[in-house]
């Protein structure tokens, strides 16, 4: 299987706190794999570690088939990164932002300028200086500078943190445009679930420095399943008329009163029977199980930070 990036237990200790504990991850050629996790749950310290801005305590990285560290600093050159916040000159345009770029990278020629500027749209702000672009428009102009050498393999830390929602679409637009036109490879981490479920093919799940969870997006449509919801006044002995009577065996019930039944029923039959031991049903509608429901489930649901 063509792997991009696999890493085998990386550690990293800061303050005698383990950032990282044995985290191990596969990116194949392609993925755009999600990256999740509360705020502080390791996942910037992972993807520096992947791009060289911190060498782990423990742990081997391989970056496109290799392990040798002389020979993973020259696969590096093969990677764009955006992680946190774009390192940019206010005083500058976007344009003089990439030239800038462009040297220090050593990538020759300038039509990979107004490639990016055109990919991020970008092209037609030539004198806008940075100081007074939106913040939507910084992380684009940070996208582009990530893009600038045409990496295979692209590495984005929360790139849509603050953002509103018309610019969370623009920007999950270009990445699915590179990821499908160039076959650009992306691992791009986030704690909003809900939004990577519209980007990702794989995701990797971290809380406090472990890696709990790597899924598909099949597996995971699975996991959050559909579900008849009842909101009933009284749930006492419900288990005992769900599983002696109507033979259910795939159910939640909860302190409020609801019940979650994952098996296919008839809700009418749910009703009626529930009705007869004089139990009311004050709501019952089909629903997705949240995908933060989910999330909260896995990290033992606690809310975001």
């Amino acid at each position: 299987m063509d792997y991009i990036i696999r890493t085998n237990n990386i550690t990293k200790t800061y303050r005698k706190k383990k950032v990282l504990n044995n985290v191990s991850i596969k990116v194949k050629k392609g993925d755009i794999y999600g990256f999740i996790g509360k705020n502080g749950a390791g996942k910037t310290t992972m993807l520096k570690a992947i791009t060289g801005l911190v060498i782990p305590d423990e742990g081997q990285i391989e970056l496109f088939g290799t392990t040798e560290e002389k020979d993973i600093i020259k696969q590096r050159k093969r990677i764009g990164a955006l992680i946190e916040s774009p390192n940019l000159y206010l005083n500058m345009t976007a344009r003089e932002n990439l030239f800038l770029m462009k040297i220090q990278r050593g990538i020759p020629g300038t039509n990979c300028i107004d490639k990016v500027l055109n990919l991020v749209s970008l092209k037609n702000l030539e004198k806008k200086k940075v100081k007074n672009f939106s913040l939507g428009m910084r992380q684009r102009l940070g996208i582009a500078m990530a893009l600038l050498n045409d990496p295979e393999l692209l590495i984005l830390d929360e790139p849509i943190n603050g953002l509103d929602p018309i610019c969370i679409k623009e920007i999950r637009e270009i990445l699915l445009k590179i990821n499908k036109e160039r076959g650009t490879t992306i691992l791009i981490s986030s704690h909003i679930l809900s939004e990577l479920t519209l980007l990702a093919n794989k995701y990797g799940f971290i809380n406090n420095g472990k890696l709990i969870e790597e899924t598909t997006s099949s597996e995971l449509s699975k996991k959050c399943r559909r579900y008849l919801h009842l909101k009933i006044n009284n749930c006492s002995n419900v288990s005992i008329i769900l599983e002696n009577e109507l033979k259910i065996k795939d159910y939640e019930v909860f302190k409020d009163n609801t019940i979650r039944i994952y098996d296919e029923f008839d809700g009418e039959k749910i009703t009626l029977t529930l009705a007869k031991h004089s139990i009311g049903v004050k709501e019952i509608m089909k629903m997705d199980e949240a995908l933060e429901d989910y999330f909260a489930k896995l990290v033992g649901g606690d809310k975001n930070e």
